[in-house]
């Protein structure tokens, strides 16, 4: 990078996943940030660096497996609560 820069030429290091993980100023920047996982625990993970109204987008865990399965067959299928606890009993879901 030496030779480069005295040459005129802008350059910069290439982090590797480890050094983007401890980089002070991507924390910062709220660029890596840490949360709570609900099986996994603390967790860093990158957010999505573009910024609309100045500040980071906070990050959240992906939903568990089935999290979400009550609510995307009541919306999406018209299944009421009880045919969906039905299913549960059965071992389906």
């Amino acid at each position: 990078m030496k030779l480069i820069g005295a040459a005129g030429v802008p350059a910069g290091a290439v982090f590797d996943t480890v050094e983007l993980m401890n980089d002070a100023s991507l924390a910062e920047r709220g660029i890596m940030q840490t949360i709570e996982h609900p099986t996994t625990g603390a967790l860093k993970m990158p957010a999505w660096p573009v910024r609309f109204d100045g500040t980071p987008p906070r990050v959240k865990p992906s939903p568990l497996l089935g999290q979400h399965n009550a609510e995307v067959l009541g919306t999406w299928l018209g299944m009421s609560a009880a045919e969906v606890d039905g299913l549960k009993a059965d071992g389906i879901l």
